[in-house]
């Protein structure tokens, strides 16, 4: 019996939890990517399934890389860290400049690299080399980041990364900065420094706003998107399919808004046809699907087995939250909009990739926990 006893003491633990919740967003995802374009893919592609196909390869490519991160111990990665920020900060700057063959644009702005028959978003590596790359950096300093010359030290470091991203994509940027902004909160038992550094973070915010010039005709469309015209059309269809929707919503796969009304209604707008198809109701529950999500992250984050290891499941934890909250605060009309897409839901190929992979990672984290040590 006491053997018995000690072998179980030194059980190690496997987040299924997390994982369980994962697929069920990933198999809702497939659900509502396939009722939100089916009507589009059909008269683009001649294929009602266009998408869908697309996405069960993504989520493939994603799953191998998910099941990888998983097995390989987290502490692999630490050895890497530097090369993985320098080479997100190398690809995000290559990227800005149009070359034919290599880069591809959307909207008017280079964003993928193309890699073969595949095309590939550098600013999804960036959003998990800084998790890692602040993981290691705070926990090899961790008496210095609790000061403010700490702070100032490791957002110097950031700031040429950030600098790149928000030249092409500030949405991504700001995520970057909100990740980094909550692993260090997390980290430093003092709070007046992040007033500042909030403080900081808008007024950077509002100054790149000010120097685009179709950044400005956003906040036009989301102060009066009702009388922008083409700039406030998706902001109006998008709040028509919501309200639509009621309490209970229109039933699976009855949206009207779909049948091209609201444009990319498979990519950031996709929580407008949740909202429309099931309702309040269906809408509050993907919301506590994402709290669930959010939850056992930080079951794993507090009982993690060093620093390290919380600050990485930290990290991706502060990813999904803000993506979360920026894509719904969008569609809603909260805050102007940003293009960033509902995780696991939405279509996006290098996105579900690097997410499942960070899922990944946080089960590796997830299995140096002993049975015993968990709260």
């Amino acid at each position: 019996m006491a053997k018995r006893g000690r072998r179980e003491k030194g059980t190690t633990y496997f987040d299924y939890n997390l994982l369980f919740i994962v697929i069920f967003l990933l198999c809702f995802g497939l659900v509502m990517l396939y009722s939100s374009s089916s009507y589009v893919s059909a008269n683009t592609y001649g294929d009602s399934a266009h998408y869908l196909k697309l996405q069960l390869r993504n989520m493939a490519i994603g799953a191998f890389f998910m099941w990888i991160m998983a097995k390989i111990d987290y502490h692999a990665w630490r050895k890497f860290y530097f090369w993985a920020y320098f080479g997100s900060m190398l690809l995000c700057t290559l990227v800005l400049f149009p070359i034919p063959g290599l880069t591809r644009s959307s909207h008017g702005k280079s964003r993928w690299l193309n890699l073969g028959t595949v095309s590939f978003q550098p600013s999804e590596l960036a959003k998990l080399a800084i998790i890692i790359f602040l993981a290691v950096l705070i926990e090899k300093h961790t008496r210095d980041v609790s000061k403010p010359a700490g702070l100032v030290k490791v957002f110097v470091y950031l700031v040429p990364l950030l600098g790149v991203v928000a030249i092409g994509n500030l949405s991504t940027a700001i995520i970057i900065f909100g990740i980094a902004f909550c692993m260090l909160f997390v980290a430093n038992p003092k709070y007046k420094p992040f007033f500042v550094l909030a403080g900081i973070g808008v007024v950077g915010v509002v100054g790149l706003i000010a120097l685009e010039g179709y950044r400005g005709n956003r906040v036009d469309a989301w102060l009066h998107p009702e009388t922008a015209g083409d700039k406030g059309y998706q902001t109006m269809q998008g709040l028509y399919a919501i309200g639509s929707g009621k309490l209970f919503g229109k039933g699976l796969g009855e949206s009207l808004q779909k049948l091209g009304n609201v444009p990319e209604s498979q990519n950031d707008m996709i929580f407008t046809i949740i909202c429309e198809e099931l309702g309040l109701f269906g809408a509050v529950c993907v919301i506590l699907l994402f709290v669930l999500l959010l939850w056992r992250m930080m079951v794993i984050a507090n009982n993690a087995k060093d620093l390290y290891g919380a600050l990485i499941v930290t990290g991706i934890m502060s990813h999904i939250a803000i993506q979360v909250i920026l894509n719904i605060a969008v569609v809603t009309n909260t805050i102007p909009n940003t293009g960033v897409i509902l995780p696991f839901i939405s279509y996006g190929g290098t996105s579900i990739v690097f997410l499942m992979g960070e899922m990944g990672l946080a089960l590796s984290v997830s299995k140096g926990i002993r049975l015993e040590s968990i709260e």
